[in-house]
This record gives structure tokens, sequence and C-alpha cells, in this order.
């Protein structure tokens, strides 16, 4: 199944597969993955193989609420699948992406952070623009305003804008510069 570009909450799941056991695996993530899909707010799924010679795969999801994720998490068409997994998958890590996170996953492999500073830099320098784009478009029809819905009138816009559209897209565009490590 392949990802969805909708934001939600995204789950990464690192499983350690019993040697041999590789197809029954598959089977039972096919099982699983089917299972989350026909959860209310189910956005997407997949499944990273591991590194060559390794057994960690990596079981992606995406629920598009904390409710609906939470729903999923505790059904028992869930823990009877992870039940039944038991015997040959075993859960090295788990790990949630949303809000600021979400917007900084690495664009392959496991997720992972860029340096704080670049992550800074990167979000200061949006909120600065879009701030003053917002705040010079909206200033003739919010002029008048008392200061607390003026300000609201150019927050919800621009943290709308950031969410679902600037940030995924520059975080996308400069992942090469996110993601570069120093030289040595």
């Amino acid at each position: 199944m392949a990802m969805t570009g909708t934001d939600g909450i995204t789950v990464v799941v690192a499983r350690e597969v019993a040697p041999g056991r590789e197809d029954e695996f598959h089977h039972w993530v096919d099982d699983l993955l089917a299972a989350a899909q026909r959860c209310p707010g189910f956005l997407g799924s997949g499944l990273l193989e591991p590194a060559p010679g390794g057994a960690v795969w990596h079981v992606v999801y995406r629920f598009d609420s904390p409710e609906h994720l939470a729903a999923w998490e505790g059904s028992a068409e869930r823990a009877r699948l992870l039940e039944h997994g038991a015997e040959f998958v075993h859960t090295v890590a788990v790990r949630r992406l949303d809000g600021m996170d979400a917007w900084f996953a690495a664009p392959a492999g496991p997720p992972a952070r860029p340096p704080r500073w670049k992550t800074f830099l990167m979000t200061a320098t949006v909120i600065l623009v879009l701030q003053f784009v917002l705040s010079s478009l909206l200033r003739p029809l919010v002029g008048d305003w008392p200061l607390l819905l003026r300000t609201a009138a150019v927050i919800i816009p621009l943290v709308a804008l950031m969410t679902w559209v600037v940030m995924p897209r520059l975080s996308h565009w400069l992942a090469g510069w996110l993601y570069r490590s120093r030289p040595s």
C-alpha cells in the first residue's frame, strides 16, 4: 500500500523477523495493514525492507487523528493479530511523528531529525515570510479589528499554510541540506 500525502499521525514500527519466517511475516503484515485500513481515519501504510543481511522491517501506518489512531491501537482485531505474530515477530522500536516531527521526517529510511539549528532556521524564516505577507495582505481587511482578532486572522492561516502547504514541500525540497552531515 502506498503512503498518502495527507497530514496526520504517522507511526513507524521496527520489527525483527525470525530467520526463515519472512513469508509468514509478509502474510501477517498484509493482514495487519488490511485491518488498519478498515478503521476510521486510516490514511495509508507501507512496509520498508531491512538493509541487506538485516532482519528489521519497518511497518509504517498513518491516521488522521490521535483518537482514530488510539481506536486502532486499542482494537481487539489488532491485539489478535499481534498475538498471532508474536511467535515470529519482535517489535524493537516504535516512533510517532506528528506536528513538527512530521515536517522534518527524513525522506527515506527510518525517520530521523535534522540538526536543531537547521530546524530553527527553516521554521523561523518561513514564519517571518508568511507573517509579513499575510499581515500585509490582510491589513486592509482587519485594520480596525481588536488586536486579538487581527492576530488570529494572521496566525490561523499562517499555521495552516505551514502545516499543509509550505513545510512539507520545503522540507522535501531542502532535504539534501537538512540531512547533510558535517564533513569529517
